[in-house]
């Protein structure tokens, strides 16, 4: 087989012509996803940010007082502010273009990496104008610089006018850009008055310096049409608005900001405000720059570090034993927390600066928070002693809970009635354990070898498992996989389920790497969806990753996941000697125990996905489910005409 994939004609020549090389502008519209996480409404919605964050670069600087948002009926949007106005001289290594074209039309150009002219900045390699700008099927900039009114326009990248002077602006200044982000990306996806209507009000809360207005000319329920946001007290006055009408265990939040310059001598600072509360479910947004990180980073990390030592030697003083039990589970229950830090140079995980990776911004933050809260608590005895009881209560749920689920766990094969093809783990205790659910029997022999029996299970299923929204709901009930399935987890389903009696502490959904096998795991994951939404929510489901083929060439080993990979190693080579050996994984099944140890369930070598739900958006999270996998097909045609355009690849 190996020898005739590599003898096999390969049509056109693979040589120098066959390489190509894409503008900036083309690749970002190639591969949208590489640059704003992809093209599905968070992503739309991600370019507005992009500029309103450079505006907000503006006004943290000291340069700009308001920024403006305006969404136009035509789906256009408008960002404008009275900062100091991109530069529109001509550029010294191009003095042919302008530094605005530049900014608009060039991938990492800008003028944050210096730090010469930003302290801190949300921008952190200068992609974002421009992104916006490949992205978008009209964008006008318009700035107000020495006295002069000057513009120009771009379509998908690509300049459409000189750069223009419009008129005088004796007492204008500032950058005004308007776009309407391009259809043969987005597809129909439109900008939500109510979305950016947020975004603009937690920008101000941000930084108490700036006034943000808003205006739509779009209808959106409540959203108002007009609006103007300014917020002196910053981090506390939004967390008030969050907690409105709860009952909390502080009268005031603990709230502060400290300047890193003074304390560390670095520039920067952290903005903070927290408080607890028992009728609600404690969160935390975090910031860096003025942009949202929503999977937290090291700056988070800091400031929980910060509050759990706090509170622990506070425990202490008071002579209370138990406060060393808190742990930081325990404050983040009822604990409703925004952090926000502003330093030099960000590092994030990923172009959409989902999580913070600066070493040096945990240190600071800890250090800046810790001596605050300290004298918090002293200062105010009373609510310290109520917040120090509230956490002291939880951990002492939490280890409650632990003890019953030990016990539960020991005794579980005794007292539940586990499904006959479940292959449990021998641990006693869920921490640490994996449940495997494997694609037919003879993938499930594979993985009973490769599995390690102190913490990995394994659940067979036959075949395809019922698309539960399509489904009336004796069905659901009876159905022999499902039934199955919820024994083996143990925790229910539907309004039934209760996520404190899951038996697992990971869900790993694995399939073949086929059409098939996501169309399987498309099911299960519809399932959990739908009939047990909080295991989704706390981070227990994941789907595996094993691979289409092994490579081989004498001693050397490798597996890739794709046929792309496959060709790239197949004319690389694996640096082995004689012929390389292709073998294609039909299934799992063909898999030996080695190869699925090794690939797919191995912790130190395999790769998990972990499925999240955008917090963003969640309702459109089930619009989006009920339309491809409810009982209307007539929605699934639909939004497959949709979309086909997006469509590279069909691997069959």
């Amino acid at each position: 087989m190996a020898n005739d994939l590599l003898s096999a004609p390969k049509g056109k020549a693979y040589d120098a012509s066959s390489i190509q090389i894409l503008e900036d502008m083309e690749h970002v519209r190639l591969r949208p996803g590489m640059y704003i996480g992809g093209t599905d409404d968070r992503a739309l919605h991600h370019m507005v940010a992009e500029i309103i964050d450079n505006s907000m670069d503006e006004a943290v600087a000291g340069h700009a007082s308001w920024i403006e948002v305006e969404l136009h009926d035509n789906g256009h949007i408008t960002i404008r502010d009275n900062g100091r106005g991109i530069p529109t001289d001509p550029h010294p290594k191009d003095p042919k273009k302008s530094a605005l074209e530049i900014i608009f039309c060039t991938l990492n150009a800008g003028g944050k990496f210096s730090g010469d002219n930003y302290e801190t900045s949300g921008g952190l390699n200068g992609v974002g104008s421009s992104v916006v700008n490949a992205l978008s099927d009209h964008l006008r900039v318009e700035v107000a610089r020495n006295k002069e009114l000057v513009a120009m326009e771009f379509a998908r990248g690509v300049p459409q006018t000189k750069l223009e002077k419009v008129g005088q602006a004796p007492n204008r200044r500032g950058t005004s850009v308007t776009f309407h982000p391009d259809p043969e990306i987005f597809g129909s996806l439109q900008l939500k008055p109510a979305r950016l209507f947020t975004m603009a009000r937690s920008k101000a809360y941000l930084f108490s310096g700036v006034e943000i207005r808003w205006k739509s000319a779009i209808p959106d329920g409540d959203t108002p049409m007009e609006a103007k946001f300014h917020f002196p007290g910053g981090l506390s006055d939004y967390l008030n608005e969050r907690l409105a009408g709860a009952s909390t265990y502080s009268d005031n939040p603990f709230a502060g900001s400290v300047d890193f310059k003074e304390k560390f001598g670095a520039p920067g600072k952290v903005d903070w405000s927290i408080n607890w509360t028992p009728s609600r479910d404690g969160f935390i947004q975090s910031y860096c720059n003025t942009v949202p990180t929503p999977e937290g980073g090291t700056h988070e990390a800091g400031f929980w570090s910060a509050i759990l030592k706090g509170i622990r030697d506070y425990g202490e003083r008071v002579q209370n034993k138990k406060a060393k039990q808190i742990t930081r589970d325990d404050l983040i229950t009822g604990g409703s927390a925004l952090v926000s830090v502003f330093i030099r140079d960000p590092q994030y995980v990923g172009q959409t600066k989902d999580r913070l990776s600066n070493e040096n911004a945990l240190k600071m933050v800890e250090g800046a928070v810790r001596d605050h809260f300290d004298t918090w608590l002293a200062a105010d005895t009373k609510s310290a002693g109520a917040i120090l009881d509230f956490l002291i209560l939880r951990a002492d749920e939490r280890l409650r809970r632990k003890m019953e689920k030990e016990t539960a766990r020991k005794s579980a094969t005794k007292k539940l009635r586990l499904p006959g093809k479940l292959t449990d783990c021998s641990s006693k205790t869920r921490e640490g354990t994996e449940l495997f659910i494997v694609e037919g029997d003879s993938a499930g022999g594979s993985a009973k070898s490769a599995r390690f029996r102190e913490n990995q299970a394994l659940l067979p299923l036959k075949g395809k498992i019922l698309n539960v929204l399509g489904a009336a709901s004796s069905k659901l009930h009876q159905n022999t996989e499902i039934k199955d399935l919820c024994e083996a987890l143990g925790c229910g389903m539907g309004t039934k389920f209760n996520v404190d009696d899951l038996r697992y502490e990971k869900i790993i959904i694995m399939t073949d790497a086929d059409v098939d096998g996501a169309h399987i795991a498309a099911l299960l994951m519809t399932f959990f969806f739908s009939q047990m939404r909080p295991l989704i929510d706390q981070g227990h489901l994941y789907l595996a990753c094993p691979p289409l083929y092994r490579l081989t060439q004498g001693a050397k080993r490798i597996y890739v996941s794709d046929d792309a990979e496959k060709d790239r190693m197949l004319e690389k080579g694996l640096g082995g000697k004689g012929k390389i050996d292709v073998q294609r994984f039909k299934g799992l099944g063909e898999m030996d125990a080695k190869d699925l140890k090794e690939t797919t369930m191995d912790p130190k070598s395999r790769t998990l996905i972990r499925v999240t739900i955008d917090e963003d958006t969640p309702g459109e999270t089930g619009d989006l489910v009920e339309r491809l996998m409810g009982k209307k097909p007539e929605l699934r045609f639909q939004y497959i005409q949709e979309n086909a355009r997006f469509v590279e690849e069909l691997d069959v």
